[in-house]
C-alpha cells in the first residue's frame, strides 16, 4: 500500500506543478486566461488528493481531518474557479491573482502543517 500512497503523492505533486505552470507562464501577459494546464492540474491534484486520503485511511496512521478538509475546500475552490472561466476569453487580475493565492496557500497547508504537527 505504501508503493500506491506514494505514487498518488507524486501524481497530486505533478497536478499541482501543472496547475502552478499554467499560472506562471502567463503571470506577465496582460490579458490572463484559464488554459489547459490550470484545468488539468487542478484536476489532477484534485483528484490525487482524494484518493490519496482514501489510501490514507486504509493504512493504519492517524489523518488529520482538519488538514484535509482545509485542503478539500481550497482545492475545490480552486477548481471550480478555473472551471468556470475555460471558455471566457480572459478572466480577470483579481479573480486570476485569487487561485494563484489560493494555490500558493493550500500548498503552505500542506507543507506547514503537517510540519507541525509533526513537531508537536
Amino acid at each position: 500500500m505504501e508503493i500506491v500512497r506514494h505514487i498518488l503523492l507524486v501524481i497530486h505533486l505533478l497536478g499541482f506543478a501543472a496547475l502552478f505552470g499554467g499560472l506562471l507562464v502567463q503571470i506577465k501577459a496582460p490579458d490572463k486566461v484559464a488554459n489547459g494546464l490550470m484545468r488539468d492540474g487542478s484536476g489532477t491534484a484534485f483528484l490525487a488528493g482524494l484518493l490519496l486520503v482514501g489510501v490514507l485511511e486504509m493504512g493504519d496512521g492517524p489523518v488529520d481531518h482538519a488538514k484535509v478538509g482545509v485542503k478539500l475546500v481550497i482545492g475545490l475552490v480552486i477548481l471550480g474557479l478555473v472551471m468556470s472561466q475555460l471558455r471566457k476569453p480572459k478572466i480577470a487580475d483579481g479573480l486570476y491573482w485569487t487561485i494563484f493565492g489560493l494555490t500558493i496557500i493550500n500548498v503552505c497547508v500542506a507543507v506547514f502543517w503537517s510540519s507541525a504537527h509533526v513537531a508537536a
